[in-house]
């Protein structure tokens, strides 16, 4: 076919709204045609109508013709019948009525051929000539034509041969307008629905048994004169009156008497004054009263119908009633009369909503459907492109499916949208308000695309009209859906939303929606990552690994810059801090508050954790840590002091005074405090920007206690730092012990004299240092008096006995 000849112009829509600027009404108006005294062609299908000669098929004065050829249709589906049984008996003004009638068939087959029409599948009107006319030679153009044949003069022609004659019954195709005349009316609520009903079945049965009547004298009028008394009517006589040469006798008379015939014969009331006579009638007999019975359970059917009020045309009826009164109730606006109206009837002609026949169905069954048929379509959506199959699924079956006609906005400018819509079949438009005021075609929308997206996702008002240009079957997902699956799916989420950037950079004409969708990444980011340490600081596990499985980047922190290992290490989940480990976290990621993991676990006491952290490297990376310590030391808290020079800290670092923890505890009297920082390194030498000392601090708060501690320690420093060592130059300890090489339990023969040391900061260096010493080879242990094995340098006390024994021994 041309493509100039294409079938369905959505070209010709859109032209229709960019040139004349229609308003929706018009719009429904041009597309729907459903209005009954309004109706006007469109610009474009006036000029159609002038260039191609189109008919509309709800124009005024095709309306009236359809009327006209009603009533021949009526008057040929009667008449011939007794033309093909009366034809020798019937009057000559009946010939020319029916040759009238031929006429008017002729002329109506001339304008099918200009008639447009309505697609099926688009819903949309068809303008163009040649599939209009391919159309209807592939319908009903044969039928037609053989029906307008001139069979009389056929029949004479052919030598009066009886086989042409029967063709006459081709002309009983023309019955199909009276049943669509009827069809109509059933839909009229105008119209009594039951008055309607009656007047059809009426109809119904005197046509068959009209056309049964004609069949029985035409039986007989097949024998010859000479055996006309074997046949029903020549052989019938009712009381003194003889049918012996029924031939003769009035037309009008012969056809009653064949019609009581046929009716007492359909009606199984025979009074046996007619009846067959030779074996031909007893044939059309039985095959008749056979299609009787059929008829019968027919008739009485629909009067059941019409009793109980159970069919489908009575349903939709009364729905429609129900729609028009409140409607006009409303006062409800034309262009939204003709959209309600135009879905119940696609409704009821299509039958095409499933809610009804799979809602006994079970849910799991229903969900197998959705997934064979919606499937498809939703993998190839742009804005799900990399998503999981199991999300992908999770959409699918929440699916609703809709119709809409063409010509119908589904979405306004400004408007909240609650619902997502995808393509399934059928073309939409997107349309914007242009700068010159103007309506311009901003995208179509085809086949696995989407829309409402932009509003749901990043809570905006919806940016453009979206307007069916044919009859589109959607598939619908509401928003409270969509956002429950996004909850659970939240890595599929942010894939949409980077998908929907990406595919609509070109599109957009407004920088502020893409500016929209920016920060709404953001935000999803930033709950997201709320959800991740919301996990963390409760100790769910579960929920952690759920979310961490599912996407959620552990690393990520928020507002306060604290990442889930914070919130764990703060509250002592070790299970939690070991799976972000093994996670690969970032272990000494610093908070807004210059805090680290390391950090949150010491100052909150969970020793464990901290050790868990310390083993990984992870270290402290305290900021202004001289400012922190004497903040902690004028506290008084000592299980923190511990913990911070357990884990490295340096007991010197100085605050904005030059002043250290050494400083703070000797000016404030802490004799216990003062003794902890001794113990870890702290210098009595240090001097703040005054001059002062830690010595000098404890003699101006005049606590003697601290003096002699601190002159004690004076001493004790000033021999370290006369002490030194290649291996150990450049470091201060704070402790000395005893270390001899043999076992504590050894009898006094083998005993050996040992050496002195400095305390270290680990018990394997005490044992390098020992080993060297004491010219001890081998893996080597150190132990206590009592024979214990030492694994913890801490354990180390001042002064103590120390034994260097090998690990073998």
């Amino acid at each position: 076919m041309d493509s100039n000849e294409e079938k369905y112009n959505v070209e010709t829509v859109r032209e229709r709204i960019a040139s004349s600027r229609a308003s929706r009404l018009d719009l429904v108006q041009k597309e729907l045609s459903m209005q009954s005294g309004r109706r006007r062609f469109s610009r474009e299908n006036i000029i159609n109508g002038i260039q191609g000669l189109i008919i509309h098929p709800d124009s005024r004065w095709y309306r009236a013709w359809t009327k006209f050829i009603l009533i021949w249709a009526v008057y040929s589906s009667f008449f011939t019948p007794m033309e093909f049984a009366f034809f020798r008996g019937l009057p000559d003004n009946l010939f020319i009525l029916d040759i009238v009638g031929q006429i008017a068939f002729l002329v109506d087959i001339v304008f099918q051929f200009f008639l447009a029409y309505r697609d099926s599948q688009t819903y949309l009107m068809v303008y163009k000539r040649t599939p209009i006319a391919l159309k209807y030679l592939k319908s009903s153009f044969v039928t037609d034509f053989l029906s307008c044949m001139p069979w009389d003069i056929i029949y004479k022609a052919c030598w009066k041969r009886e086989e042409v004659r029967c063709l006459l019954w081709i002309r009983l195709f023309r019955v199909r307008k009276v049943t669509d005349f009827f069809q109509r009316m059933e839909k009229d609520i105008r119209i009594n629905y039951m008055f309607t009903r009656i007047v059809k079945l009426i109809v119904v049965e005197l046509y068959c048994t009209h056309t049964a009547a004609c069949i029985f004298y035409y039986l007989a009028t097949t024998l010859p004169p000479t055996e006309e008394g074997y046949t029903w009517i020549g052989s019938l006589k009712l009381g003194d009156y003889s049918y012996s040469h029924f031939r003769d006798i009035d037309l009008w008379k012969r056809y009653t008497t064949s019609l009581y015939f046929a009716i007492v014969t359909m009606a199984t009331v025979g009074y046996g004054d007619i009846h067959a006579v030779n074996l031909r009638e007893m044939i059309f007999v039985m095959i008749y009263v056979s299609f009787d019975m059929v008829l019968g359970a027919y008739l009485i059917g629909n009067m059941t119908a019409l009793i109980v009020k159970g069919s489908k045309t009575v349903k939709f009826r009364d729905k429609m009633t129900d729609i028009m009164k409140y409607m006009n109730r409303n006062r409800l606006s034309r262009d939204i009369r003709d959209q309600i109206k135009g879905h119940l009837r696609l409704q009821y002609e299509s039958s095409y909503t499933e809610a009804s026949v799979l809602q006994d169905i079970p849910i799991s069954i229903r969900a197998k459907i959705s997934q064979t048929l919606y499937l498809p379509c939703i993998q190839n959506v742009a804005i799900f492109k990399g998503c999981s199959p199991e999300f992908i699924n999770q959409i699918v079956i929440r699916l609703h499916e809709e119709f809409f006609l063409p010509g119908e906005v589904i979405m306004e400018p400004g408007n909240v949208v609650d619902q997502l819509y995808f393509v399934s079949h059928g073309v939409l438009e997107e349309v914007g308000i242009a700068q010159d005021g103007s309506e311009e075609t901003i995208d179509l929308l085809e086949p696995n695309s989407s829309f409402g997206e932009i509003s749901i996702l990043c809570n905006i008002p919806q940016p453009y009209t979206v307007r069916v240009c044919e009859l589109c079957r959607l598939l619908r997902l509401d928003k409270q859906s969509f956002t429950n699956i996004l909850d659970i799916y939240f890595y599929d989420g942010r894939k949409i939303l980077n998908n929907l950037l990406e595919g609509r950079e070109t599109s957009l004409r407004i920088k502020q929606m893409e500016s929209d969708i920016t920060f709404h990444i953001g935000k999803q980011e930033a709950e997201l990552a709320l959800k991740v340490n919301s996990a963390a600081y409760h100790g769910d596990l579960y929920q952690l690994k759920g979310l961490v499985r599912a996407g959620a980047d552990p690393n990520k922190t928020d507002y306060d810059g604290r990442s889930p290992l914070h919130l764990a290490a703060s509250r002592g989940f070790d299970d939690i801090v070991v799976f972000l480990i093994q996670e690969g976290v970032n272990i000494d990621l610093t908070d807004n508050f210059g805090n680290t993991p390391l950090m949150e676990a010491i100052k909150n006491g969970n020793d464990h954790v901290a050790e868990l952290l310390s083993k990984e490297g992870a270290s402290l990376k305290v900021e202004n840590a001289g400012s922190f310590l004497c903040a902690a030391v004028s506290r008084g808290d000592a299980d923190l002091i511990k913990r911070l020079l357990l884990y490295g800290i340096d007991p010197n670092t100085k605050d904005y005074d030059f002043r250290t923890p050494l400083h703070i505890a000797a000016s404030a009297g802490l004799t216990l405090m003062a003794k902890l920082l001794l113990e870890y390194g702290g210098s009595v030498f240090s001097k703040d920007r005054w001059g002062n000392t830690p010595l000098d601090e404890a003699r101006i708060c005049g606590n003697k206690n601290l003096v002699k501690l601190f002159e004690e320690a004076k001493d004790s420093q000033l021999l370290e730092s006369s002490y030194s060592s290649k291996k150990f130059s450049g470091r201060k300890y704070s402790k000395k012990c005893t270390v001899f090489p043999f076992h504590p339990w050894d009898p006094e023969e083998n005993r050996k004299p040992g050496i002195v040391l400095w305390v270290p900061f680990t018990i394997e260096e005490l044992i390098k240092v020992s080993s060297d010493q004491l010219l001890v080879s081998g893996e080597c242990c150190i132990l206590s008096e009592d024979g214990g094995k030492i694994l913890d340098i801490h354990m180390v006390d001042e002064g103590q006995k120390l034994y260097l024994v090998p690990e073998t021994g």
